[in-house]
């Protein structure tokens, strides 16, 4: 398997691991989430139920022990009234009583649990030898009822009440521990919930400290090949920046051979055959007229190589750089520019030292031969004016023209690239300013240290021509 097929396999692999284990926390965290639900939805369903049973049967019991309480109180109020009709009204509300208790004794039987059947059981047979008891009382007279009224509720009432009462105490007991009995069942089916809620949080926990540790993992390995794949562009681009200046370098080097070649050796040579044809053209007599003006044709020819000649050592690279300096080589290029195009070029200057190092003036130098070329070739600029000065620690040159302009953003040619490239690999900042129809202004800073001694100031030409933008 080659590298790259091998690169993207554990890519593939990682992805793959990484959506497999994020896809199974966040399950994990779902179906946990679901089961907490079901288990307090249910354990509130049960609480609710427990407590209305609770409710609803301790109510019923109280109600049954009031109204037993009561009927004795009737009882005894109907035993022991003289009055006939006061006995009987006392004998009308013990029978209501008796109606309600047979009505709450009903209903608390759709409630009864297995375990207090028994205790039900017999407190409907204890109500009912209690109102079986009570019936033939109900038909006594006012004799009878003052003869054996006492007697009655002393032996047969007040036991069979506090009989019913014991019973219906033992049901609301019975009552209680069912009660209880419900609390102890949601306190476990929260303690169940609660383990398995650990125990997912656990494999929760497990399972996000693993994917974490795997995303730091990959996470360092990424930036590690980044920081590698980094330091090789770094490293290509020092050696390319590198290069490029030997290729800068190499360039000037064979530009400067080529300039003194064509100047030394073709335009010498040259020169020579133009003083020959001169010579020979004063031995030739008067009455060899056609000879003549042959020699002429090819003094001209000659006189014409010899100015291209010229003409290519210069521009290759200008002996005037390197014999006379930065300064006179710029003003001879602007004289030239304005003798070949309709453009008007003017160079301004301040404090150029003459001690300049030779790549600050081959930088400067190849500059202004290329913006003047945009010029000329592009921008339609009537006005271009150059301006060298001296800053503390710094060389400054800007170049403006009135010419159409340009959007910076979108319209950079390989020549302003060159430009930045040249300024850059003295550590120096360049800036374009222009727009549509404002002129463009090119300033280049170089850092450069003052040295006192070596500096001399150079005339200023002031320059007059307004240029717009």
């Amino acid at each position: 398997m080659s590298s790259s097929n091998r690169s993207a396999f554990n890519l593939r692999s990682s992805r793959l691991t990484l959506l497999i284990g994020f896809g199974s926390l966040l399950a994990i965290i779902a179906v946990s989430g679901v089961d907490a639900l079901r288990v307090l939805r249910q354990f509130r369903n049960e609480d609710d139920q427990i407590r209305r049973e609770f409710l609803f049967r301790n109510r019923v019991l109280n109600n049954i022990r009031s109204e037993v309480y009561v009927s004795g109180t009737y009882v005894r109020d109907y035993l022991l009234e003289p009055n006939a009709s006061r006995a009987a009204a006392f004998g009308v509300s013990l029978s209501n009583v008796r109606k309600q208790m047979e009505s709450d004794l009903a209903s608390y039987a759709g409630q009864v649990k297995p375990e207090e059947s028994g205790q039900y059981s017999a407190l409907q047979r204890e109500l009912a030898q209690y109102w079986e008891i009570l019936g033939p009382s109900l038909k006594w007279d006012a004799r009878q009822r003052q003869a054996e009224g006492y007697a009655f509720l002393r032996d047969e009432v007040f036991p069979r009440r506090t009989a019913m009462l014991d019973i219906a105490g033992a049901i609301a007991d019975i009552n209680e521990r069912q009660l209880n009995q419900g609390n102890q069942h949601a306190s476990e089916l929260l303690a169940k919930f609660r383990n398995r809620l650990a125990v997912t949080l656990f494999g929760a926990l497990a399972l996000g400290l693993g994917m974490a540790g795997f995303s730091a993992r990959k996470i360092l390995d990424l930036e590690a090949h980044a920081e590698s794949r980094y330091q090789e562009v770094a490293e290509a681009r020092t050696q390319l920046t590198n290069l490029s200046a030997r290729l800068v370098g190499a360039q000037e080097s064979e530009r400067r051979s080529l300039s003194r070649e064509l100047h030394d050796e073709v335009g010498q040579s040259l020169s020579a055959v133009l003083v020959e044809l001169r010579n020979l053209s004063g031995l030739v007599s008067g009455s060899e007229q056609q000879v003549r003006s042959q020699l002429e044709v090819i003094k001209g020819l000659v006189e014409g190589a010899v100015r291209v000649v010229r003409n290519m050592a210069l521009l290759l690279r200008p002996s005037m750089l390197d014999d006379l300096g930065l300064i006179p080589a710029l003003k001879w290029q602007a004289r030239e520019v304005s003798k070949r195009t309709s453009m008007d070029v003017t160079v301004a200057t301040e404090l150029i030292s003459e001690d300049l190092p030779d790549e600050y003036k081959t930088c400067i130098y190849r500059i202004v031969q290329e913006a003047l070329h945009n010029c000329s070739r592009h921008s339609r600029a009537t006005l271009v004016r150059i301006r060298v000065h001296q800053k503390e620690t710094k060389l400054v040159l800007s170049v403006q023209d009135d010419g159409a302009g340009f959007d910076v953003r979108h319209s950079k040619g390989l020549g302003l690239l060159g430009i930045e490239e040249r300024v850059a690999q003295l550590g120096g900042t360049c800036q374009i300013h222009s727009g549509p129809d404002i002129g463009t202004l090119l300033t280049v800073e170089l850092p450069f240290e003052d040295r006192p001694h070596a500096m001399k100031r150079e005339p200023s030409e002031a320059n007059t021509h307004p240029v717009s933008g």
